[in-house]
């Protein structure tokens, strides 16, 4: 086999496996879709997170017209992102969509005073089964997919959060989702709990990186933004800074 050859067959199966997606820089327009719940609407207004994200990319790539779309609403779990997944995501014609979804889905299935008010979680079964169904039709509409582990109800840095254990067991299927279909994971579960034992020193259960436990504060959309724009290979020196 000639030395070209080989290079050129060494491309090809880069290109094709798993690891390529990771490697994706963005390009001229690139429409990004962020799919969630509550922190996600926040994150589309003033300095929320994904707002944060679009103004550092439009500063770093001021040339590329890359459009980015906050597609959150208060409350939604997996089974209400699948039911809007059409309206909401497919028909902006996205090439990259975040999927950051999992408190509630958790949450209503804990908290007795949601449960008594009508709301129902989702099972695991129901939430790997959800996500895999999504990211099949966001993969065959030709957009890359970016899953994102949930991250946190309370923010007690030692596991005694309610419900942690549950949070870990779901963080763990979107783990496993991410790796079945061979999407790119951002496990904001992991880094934020690394970054609470670095910066919760008085163990609070809110006020580090959230307000009430679960939605960002202007430091948390900082943080999510850090490592949106990380994944997607975003150089941004202010952002890049120790949160």
């Amino acid at each position: 086999m000639n030395t070209f050859f080989k290079a050129t067959l060494s491309l090809a199966c880069l290109l094709s496996s798993p690891l390529a997606h990771a490697q994706q820089l963005l390009k001229k327009d690139d429409r990004i879709v962020f799919l969630g719940d509550s922190i996600t609407a926040a994150g589309a207004r003033g300095k929320g997170y994904v707002n944060l994200t679009s103004q550092a990319i439009a500063k770093a790539y001021p040339d590329l017209n890359i459009e980015v779309i906050g597609a959150g609403i208060g409350g939604h779990k997996v089974p209400d992102c699948q039911r809007r997944l059409d309206k909401d995501v497919l028909k902006k014609k996205p090439t990259i969509v975040f999927i950051y979804i999992g408190i509630n889905d958790v949450w209503h299935l804990t908290h007795p005073k949601v449960v008594a008010r009508g709301k129902k979680g989702t099972t695991p079964e129901e939430f790997e089964n959800g996500l895999k169904d999504m990211i099949a039709k966001i993969s065959k509409a030709g957009a890359r997919v970016i899953l994102c582990t949930p991250t946190m109800i309370g923010e007690k840095n030692d596991g005694s959060n309610p419900d942690d254990k549950m949070l870990d067991q779901y963080s763990d299927i979107s783990r496993k989702v991410a790796k079945d279909t061979k999407s790119q994971l951002l496990d904001f579960r992991k880094i934020f709990l690394t970054q609470l034992k670095k910066h919760n020193p008085e163990n609070a259960t809110k006020g580090i990186f959230t307000s009430d436990g679960v939605h960002m504060n202007e430091r948390g959309n900082r943080l999510l933004s850090r490592f949106v724009l990380k994944e997607l290979q975003v150089k941004t020196p202010q952002l890049e800074k120790k949160n």
